[in-house]
């Protein structure tokens, strides 16, 4: 008997320290993608992560990296919010927030153009910073909203376009992209993207699977719709995604003190009281269910708030797998790991992931079947 405690206590032991070994990951997938940049002081993440997206999606069609301008879509976004704020009398969403699906609409009106063209930036700035832009525009519609007069000056939708061309530059109309003429609309077509083969799947049991809705959340100001699916297949998607060769648009929540863009880690470790020492070591995690993900989404544990551009798959020491995720908040080392690349785990993406986007042609047969697709 005692020689049994002995060997229990051994292998106790063993478990405590490999419990706590430090990641040691190994990239199982790892797609094409541009540089890691930062969106500055700016709530434009949804414009930085799908703009980046779209990029690899130019890598993938035309095997040629090309750098997209994220403020032309966020100047042709801010008129758009604007009149459905003013619309609907101010009981709407006005704030730096967006979608994935916000830069797809903007992008089917407006085109694209290259960063040389326009990059949002003035007066020499490096970085930047949409303060002040923000706070003039709240205040402006706010002006209007409040004071409507017998009939609601349309002048004001002229002084939102001068407050956006003196932050953030007039839109061009026509441009010159290596030796070549292009509008936006061309460039775009050069570019092989059609915003039409984009679609957005989320996956929440108040609405019924394998249909679409309207997600009520906050930065869905447009009203975006999105195909419902079960959890399992959501995952399957966003993993046979990958394996073919496609990068994937997330947004989720990274409120949680288990998300490190620091540490370059996200997870959710069986034992909360395991949650700091997990940033930096392997920890037994939480199997997610859709039961419990609802749960922490009605409860508002599980928010939207920010959204990031998956670009692979890699494994830790232990066989679990983690998805390589690009974020828009730099490369500083001091705060950003992987070179400012997080790496989720299932868990966590199972838990934290409120939606992703993909191009159609990613989305497997039995899913599409399903969905009527």
């Amino acid at each position: 008997m005692r020689s049994l405690f002995f060997l229990l206590a051994i292998l106790g032991v063993q478990c405590s320290v490999l419990s706590q070994q430090p990641y040691q990951f190994k990239e199982i997938i790892n797609l094409e993608t541009t540089p890691v940049i930062s969106q500055g002081n700016t709530g434009t993440c949804w414009s930085f992560s799908s703009t980046s997206f779209l990029e690899s999606e130019i890598i993938r069609l035309t095997g040629t990296p090309i750098d997209l301008s994220e403020m032309y879509t966020v100047r042709n976004t801010y008129p758009v919010k604007a009149q459905n704020f003013v619309m609907r009398d101010g009981k709407a969403q006005f704030a730096e927030g967006g979608l994935a699906h916000d830069v797809i609409n903007s992008i089917r009106i407006n085109g694209l153009v290259p960063q040389e063209t326009y990059n949002g930036l003035y007066d020499n700035a490096e970085n930047h910073n949409h303060a002040e832009l923000v706070a003039v525009l709240t205040s402006m519609l706010n002006t209007v909203v409040e004071n409507p007069g017998e009939r609601r000056s349309v002048h004001w939708k002229q002084a939102v376009e001068g407050v956006l061309d003196a932050y953030l530059g007039k839109n061009p109309t026509s441009f010159t992209y290596e030796g070549k003429s292009y509008t936006p609309q061309s460039f775009m077509a050069m570019t092989k993207v059609n915003p039409n083969d984009y679609l957005t799947l989320t996956s929440f049991s108040h609405a019924p699977f394998y249909s679409s809705f309207i997600l009520n959340i906050m930065d869905n100001w447009s009203n975006g719709s999105m195909y419902n699916v079960p959890l399992d297949d959501l995952i399957s998607v966003l993993n046979q995604a990958l394996e073919n060769g496609y990068t994937v648009e997330l947004d989720c929540d990274v409120s949680e003190r288990t998300f490190s863009s620091k540490d370059g880690v996200a997870v959710v470790p069986a034992n909360t009281e395991n949650n700091i020492k997990a940033l930096q070591g392997v920890y037994p995690e939480m199997n997610i269910d859709q039961n419990y993900r609802q749960q922490e989404f009605e409860s508002g544990a599980t928010s939207d708030d920010h959204l990031m551009h998956i670009t692979g798959m890699l494994k830790d020491q232990n066989g679990t797998i983690y998805y390589k995720v690009k974020n828009s908040w730099g490369t500083d080392p001091a705060r950003n790991a992987n070179g400012g690349y997080v790496y989720f785990s299932e868990s966590y993406m199972r838990l934290k992931a409120i939606s992703i986007m993909i191009h159609k042609d990613a989305l497997p047969k039995a899913t599409a079947k399903k969905l009527n697709i």
